[in-house]
């Protein structure tokens, strides 16, 4: 069986004081807007990228790669999770919900 062609990946995790949503920035800094997240779409390079936020856990926890395309204004989410993360919390408006 051939090995799967790699897709385009976005960095995310969360941030470790806020607990809230972060994506990686193309400049290496953390975002919480996922459409200022860097698309990643060479395999080499997120695994570089996922490696060296396992070395930051003084900024964030549970850093891994997520499936994202390219859009108008940056990546987007491919799966429901990823589209849920970038809304906030769902429980009630707060968070980024509240500035939307």
């Amino acid at each position: 069986m051939p090995p799967r062609p790699y897709t385009p990946k976005v960095l995310t995790a969360n941030a470790l004081l806020e607990g809230d949503v972060v994506w990686l920035a193309a400049d290496g800094h953390w975002t919480r807007r996922m459409e200022d997240a860097a698309l990643i779409e060479d395999e080499a390079s997120a695994e570089l990228h996922l490696l060296d936020a396992h070395a930051r856990a003084h900024e964030v926890v549970g850093p891994y790669l997520a499936e994202a395309k390219r859009g108008p204004k940056g990546p987007e989410p491919t799966h429901f999770r990823e589209a849920f993360r970038t809304r906030g919390p769902s429980n009630y408006p707060h968070g980024k919900q509240e500035g939307r």
